[in-house]
């Protein structure tokens, strides 16, 4: 279970957020605060792994709390959410090594999909060792030297991994349901990387009727000498 801790000024915010949070599988709000002095209090007390941080706090721009994070010694990660669009803002955060940067408004979706390429990636340093270069791309999220196919912006090179892994080994199609059960991603996650498959000629898409509702969607991987029979 990865602890959050999730910061904003706004206590409507907070309170979405916080839920956002606890609607994510893997994932807790351990704490919530609406200060950068409450910051670093909860920080302490709570130990979080991650903290949601909004930059514009009534006592103190959240990058320079983030500044102060790190002099103290604090190594949790920082994803920021903000409103801010400032390109040196952006800037700044890449510097200090936030793990991602959301822009408000959002939709759950959008914020599920990022603790889900942030979870994949924590994992994946705590599981393996480093042996090669591709094992050094994954860990910075980027896709692995030789990679066939460059992602799409917002994309995460390990989900669409474990999602191309789903449909290599699967005996049969898989619908997007049944990959999002299979490698613990949402739904709507697994169904984009699925598509995105389809839209580069790797994954075939077939549609499978039942009764009078819209029909399922069904994805199968796609060798090179042609569709698996």
């Amino acid at each position: 279970m990865i602890d959050v801790l999730v910061v904003d000024d706004d206590f409507r915010l907070v309170n979405i957020h916080r839920g956002f949070v606890e609607r994510t599988p893997g994932f807790r709000a351990v704490a919530c605060a609406r200060t950068g002095e409450e910051t670093m209090a909860a920080i302490v007390e709570h130990q979080p792994d991650l903290v949601l941080l909004d930059l514009y706090l009534p006592d103190v721009f959240g990058l320079d709390l983030l500044r102060r994070m790190r002099a103290e010694g604090h190594e949790c990660d920082v994803m920021v959410i903000s409103a801010a669009r400032e390109a040196e803002a952006v800037r700044a955060a890449v510097r200090l090594g936030v793990v991602a940067y959301l822009l408000k408004p959002f939709s759950f979706d959008e914020f599920e999909e990022r603790l889900e390429q942030y979870a994949n990636r924590r994992a994946g340093l705590a599981a393996a060792a480093v042996r090669d270069q591709a094992d050094v791309d994954r860990a910075f999220d980027r896709p692995p030297t030789g990679s066939i196919a460059m992602l799409p912006k917002g994309f995460s090179n390990e989900t669409a991994k474990l999602v191309e892994g789903a449909l290599r080994e699967a005996e049969s199609s898989l619908s997007a349901a049944e990959c999002a059960e299979r490698i613990g991603v949402s739904r709507v996650s697994a169904r984009r990387y699925l598509e995105q498959l389809a839209e580069t000629g790797r994954a075939e898409v077939a549609l499978k009727y039942a009764g009078r509702g819209r029909p399922e969607r069904r994805y199968r991987w796609r060798r090179p000498d042609g569709p698996r029979a």
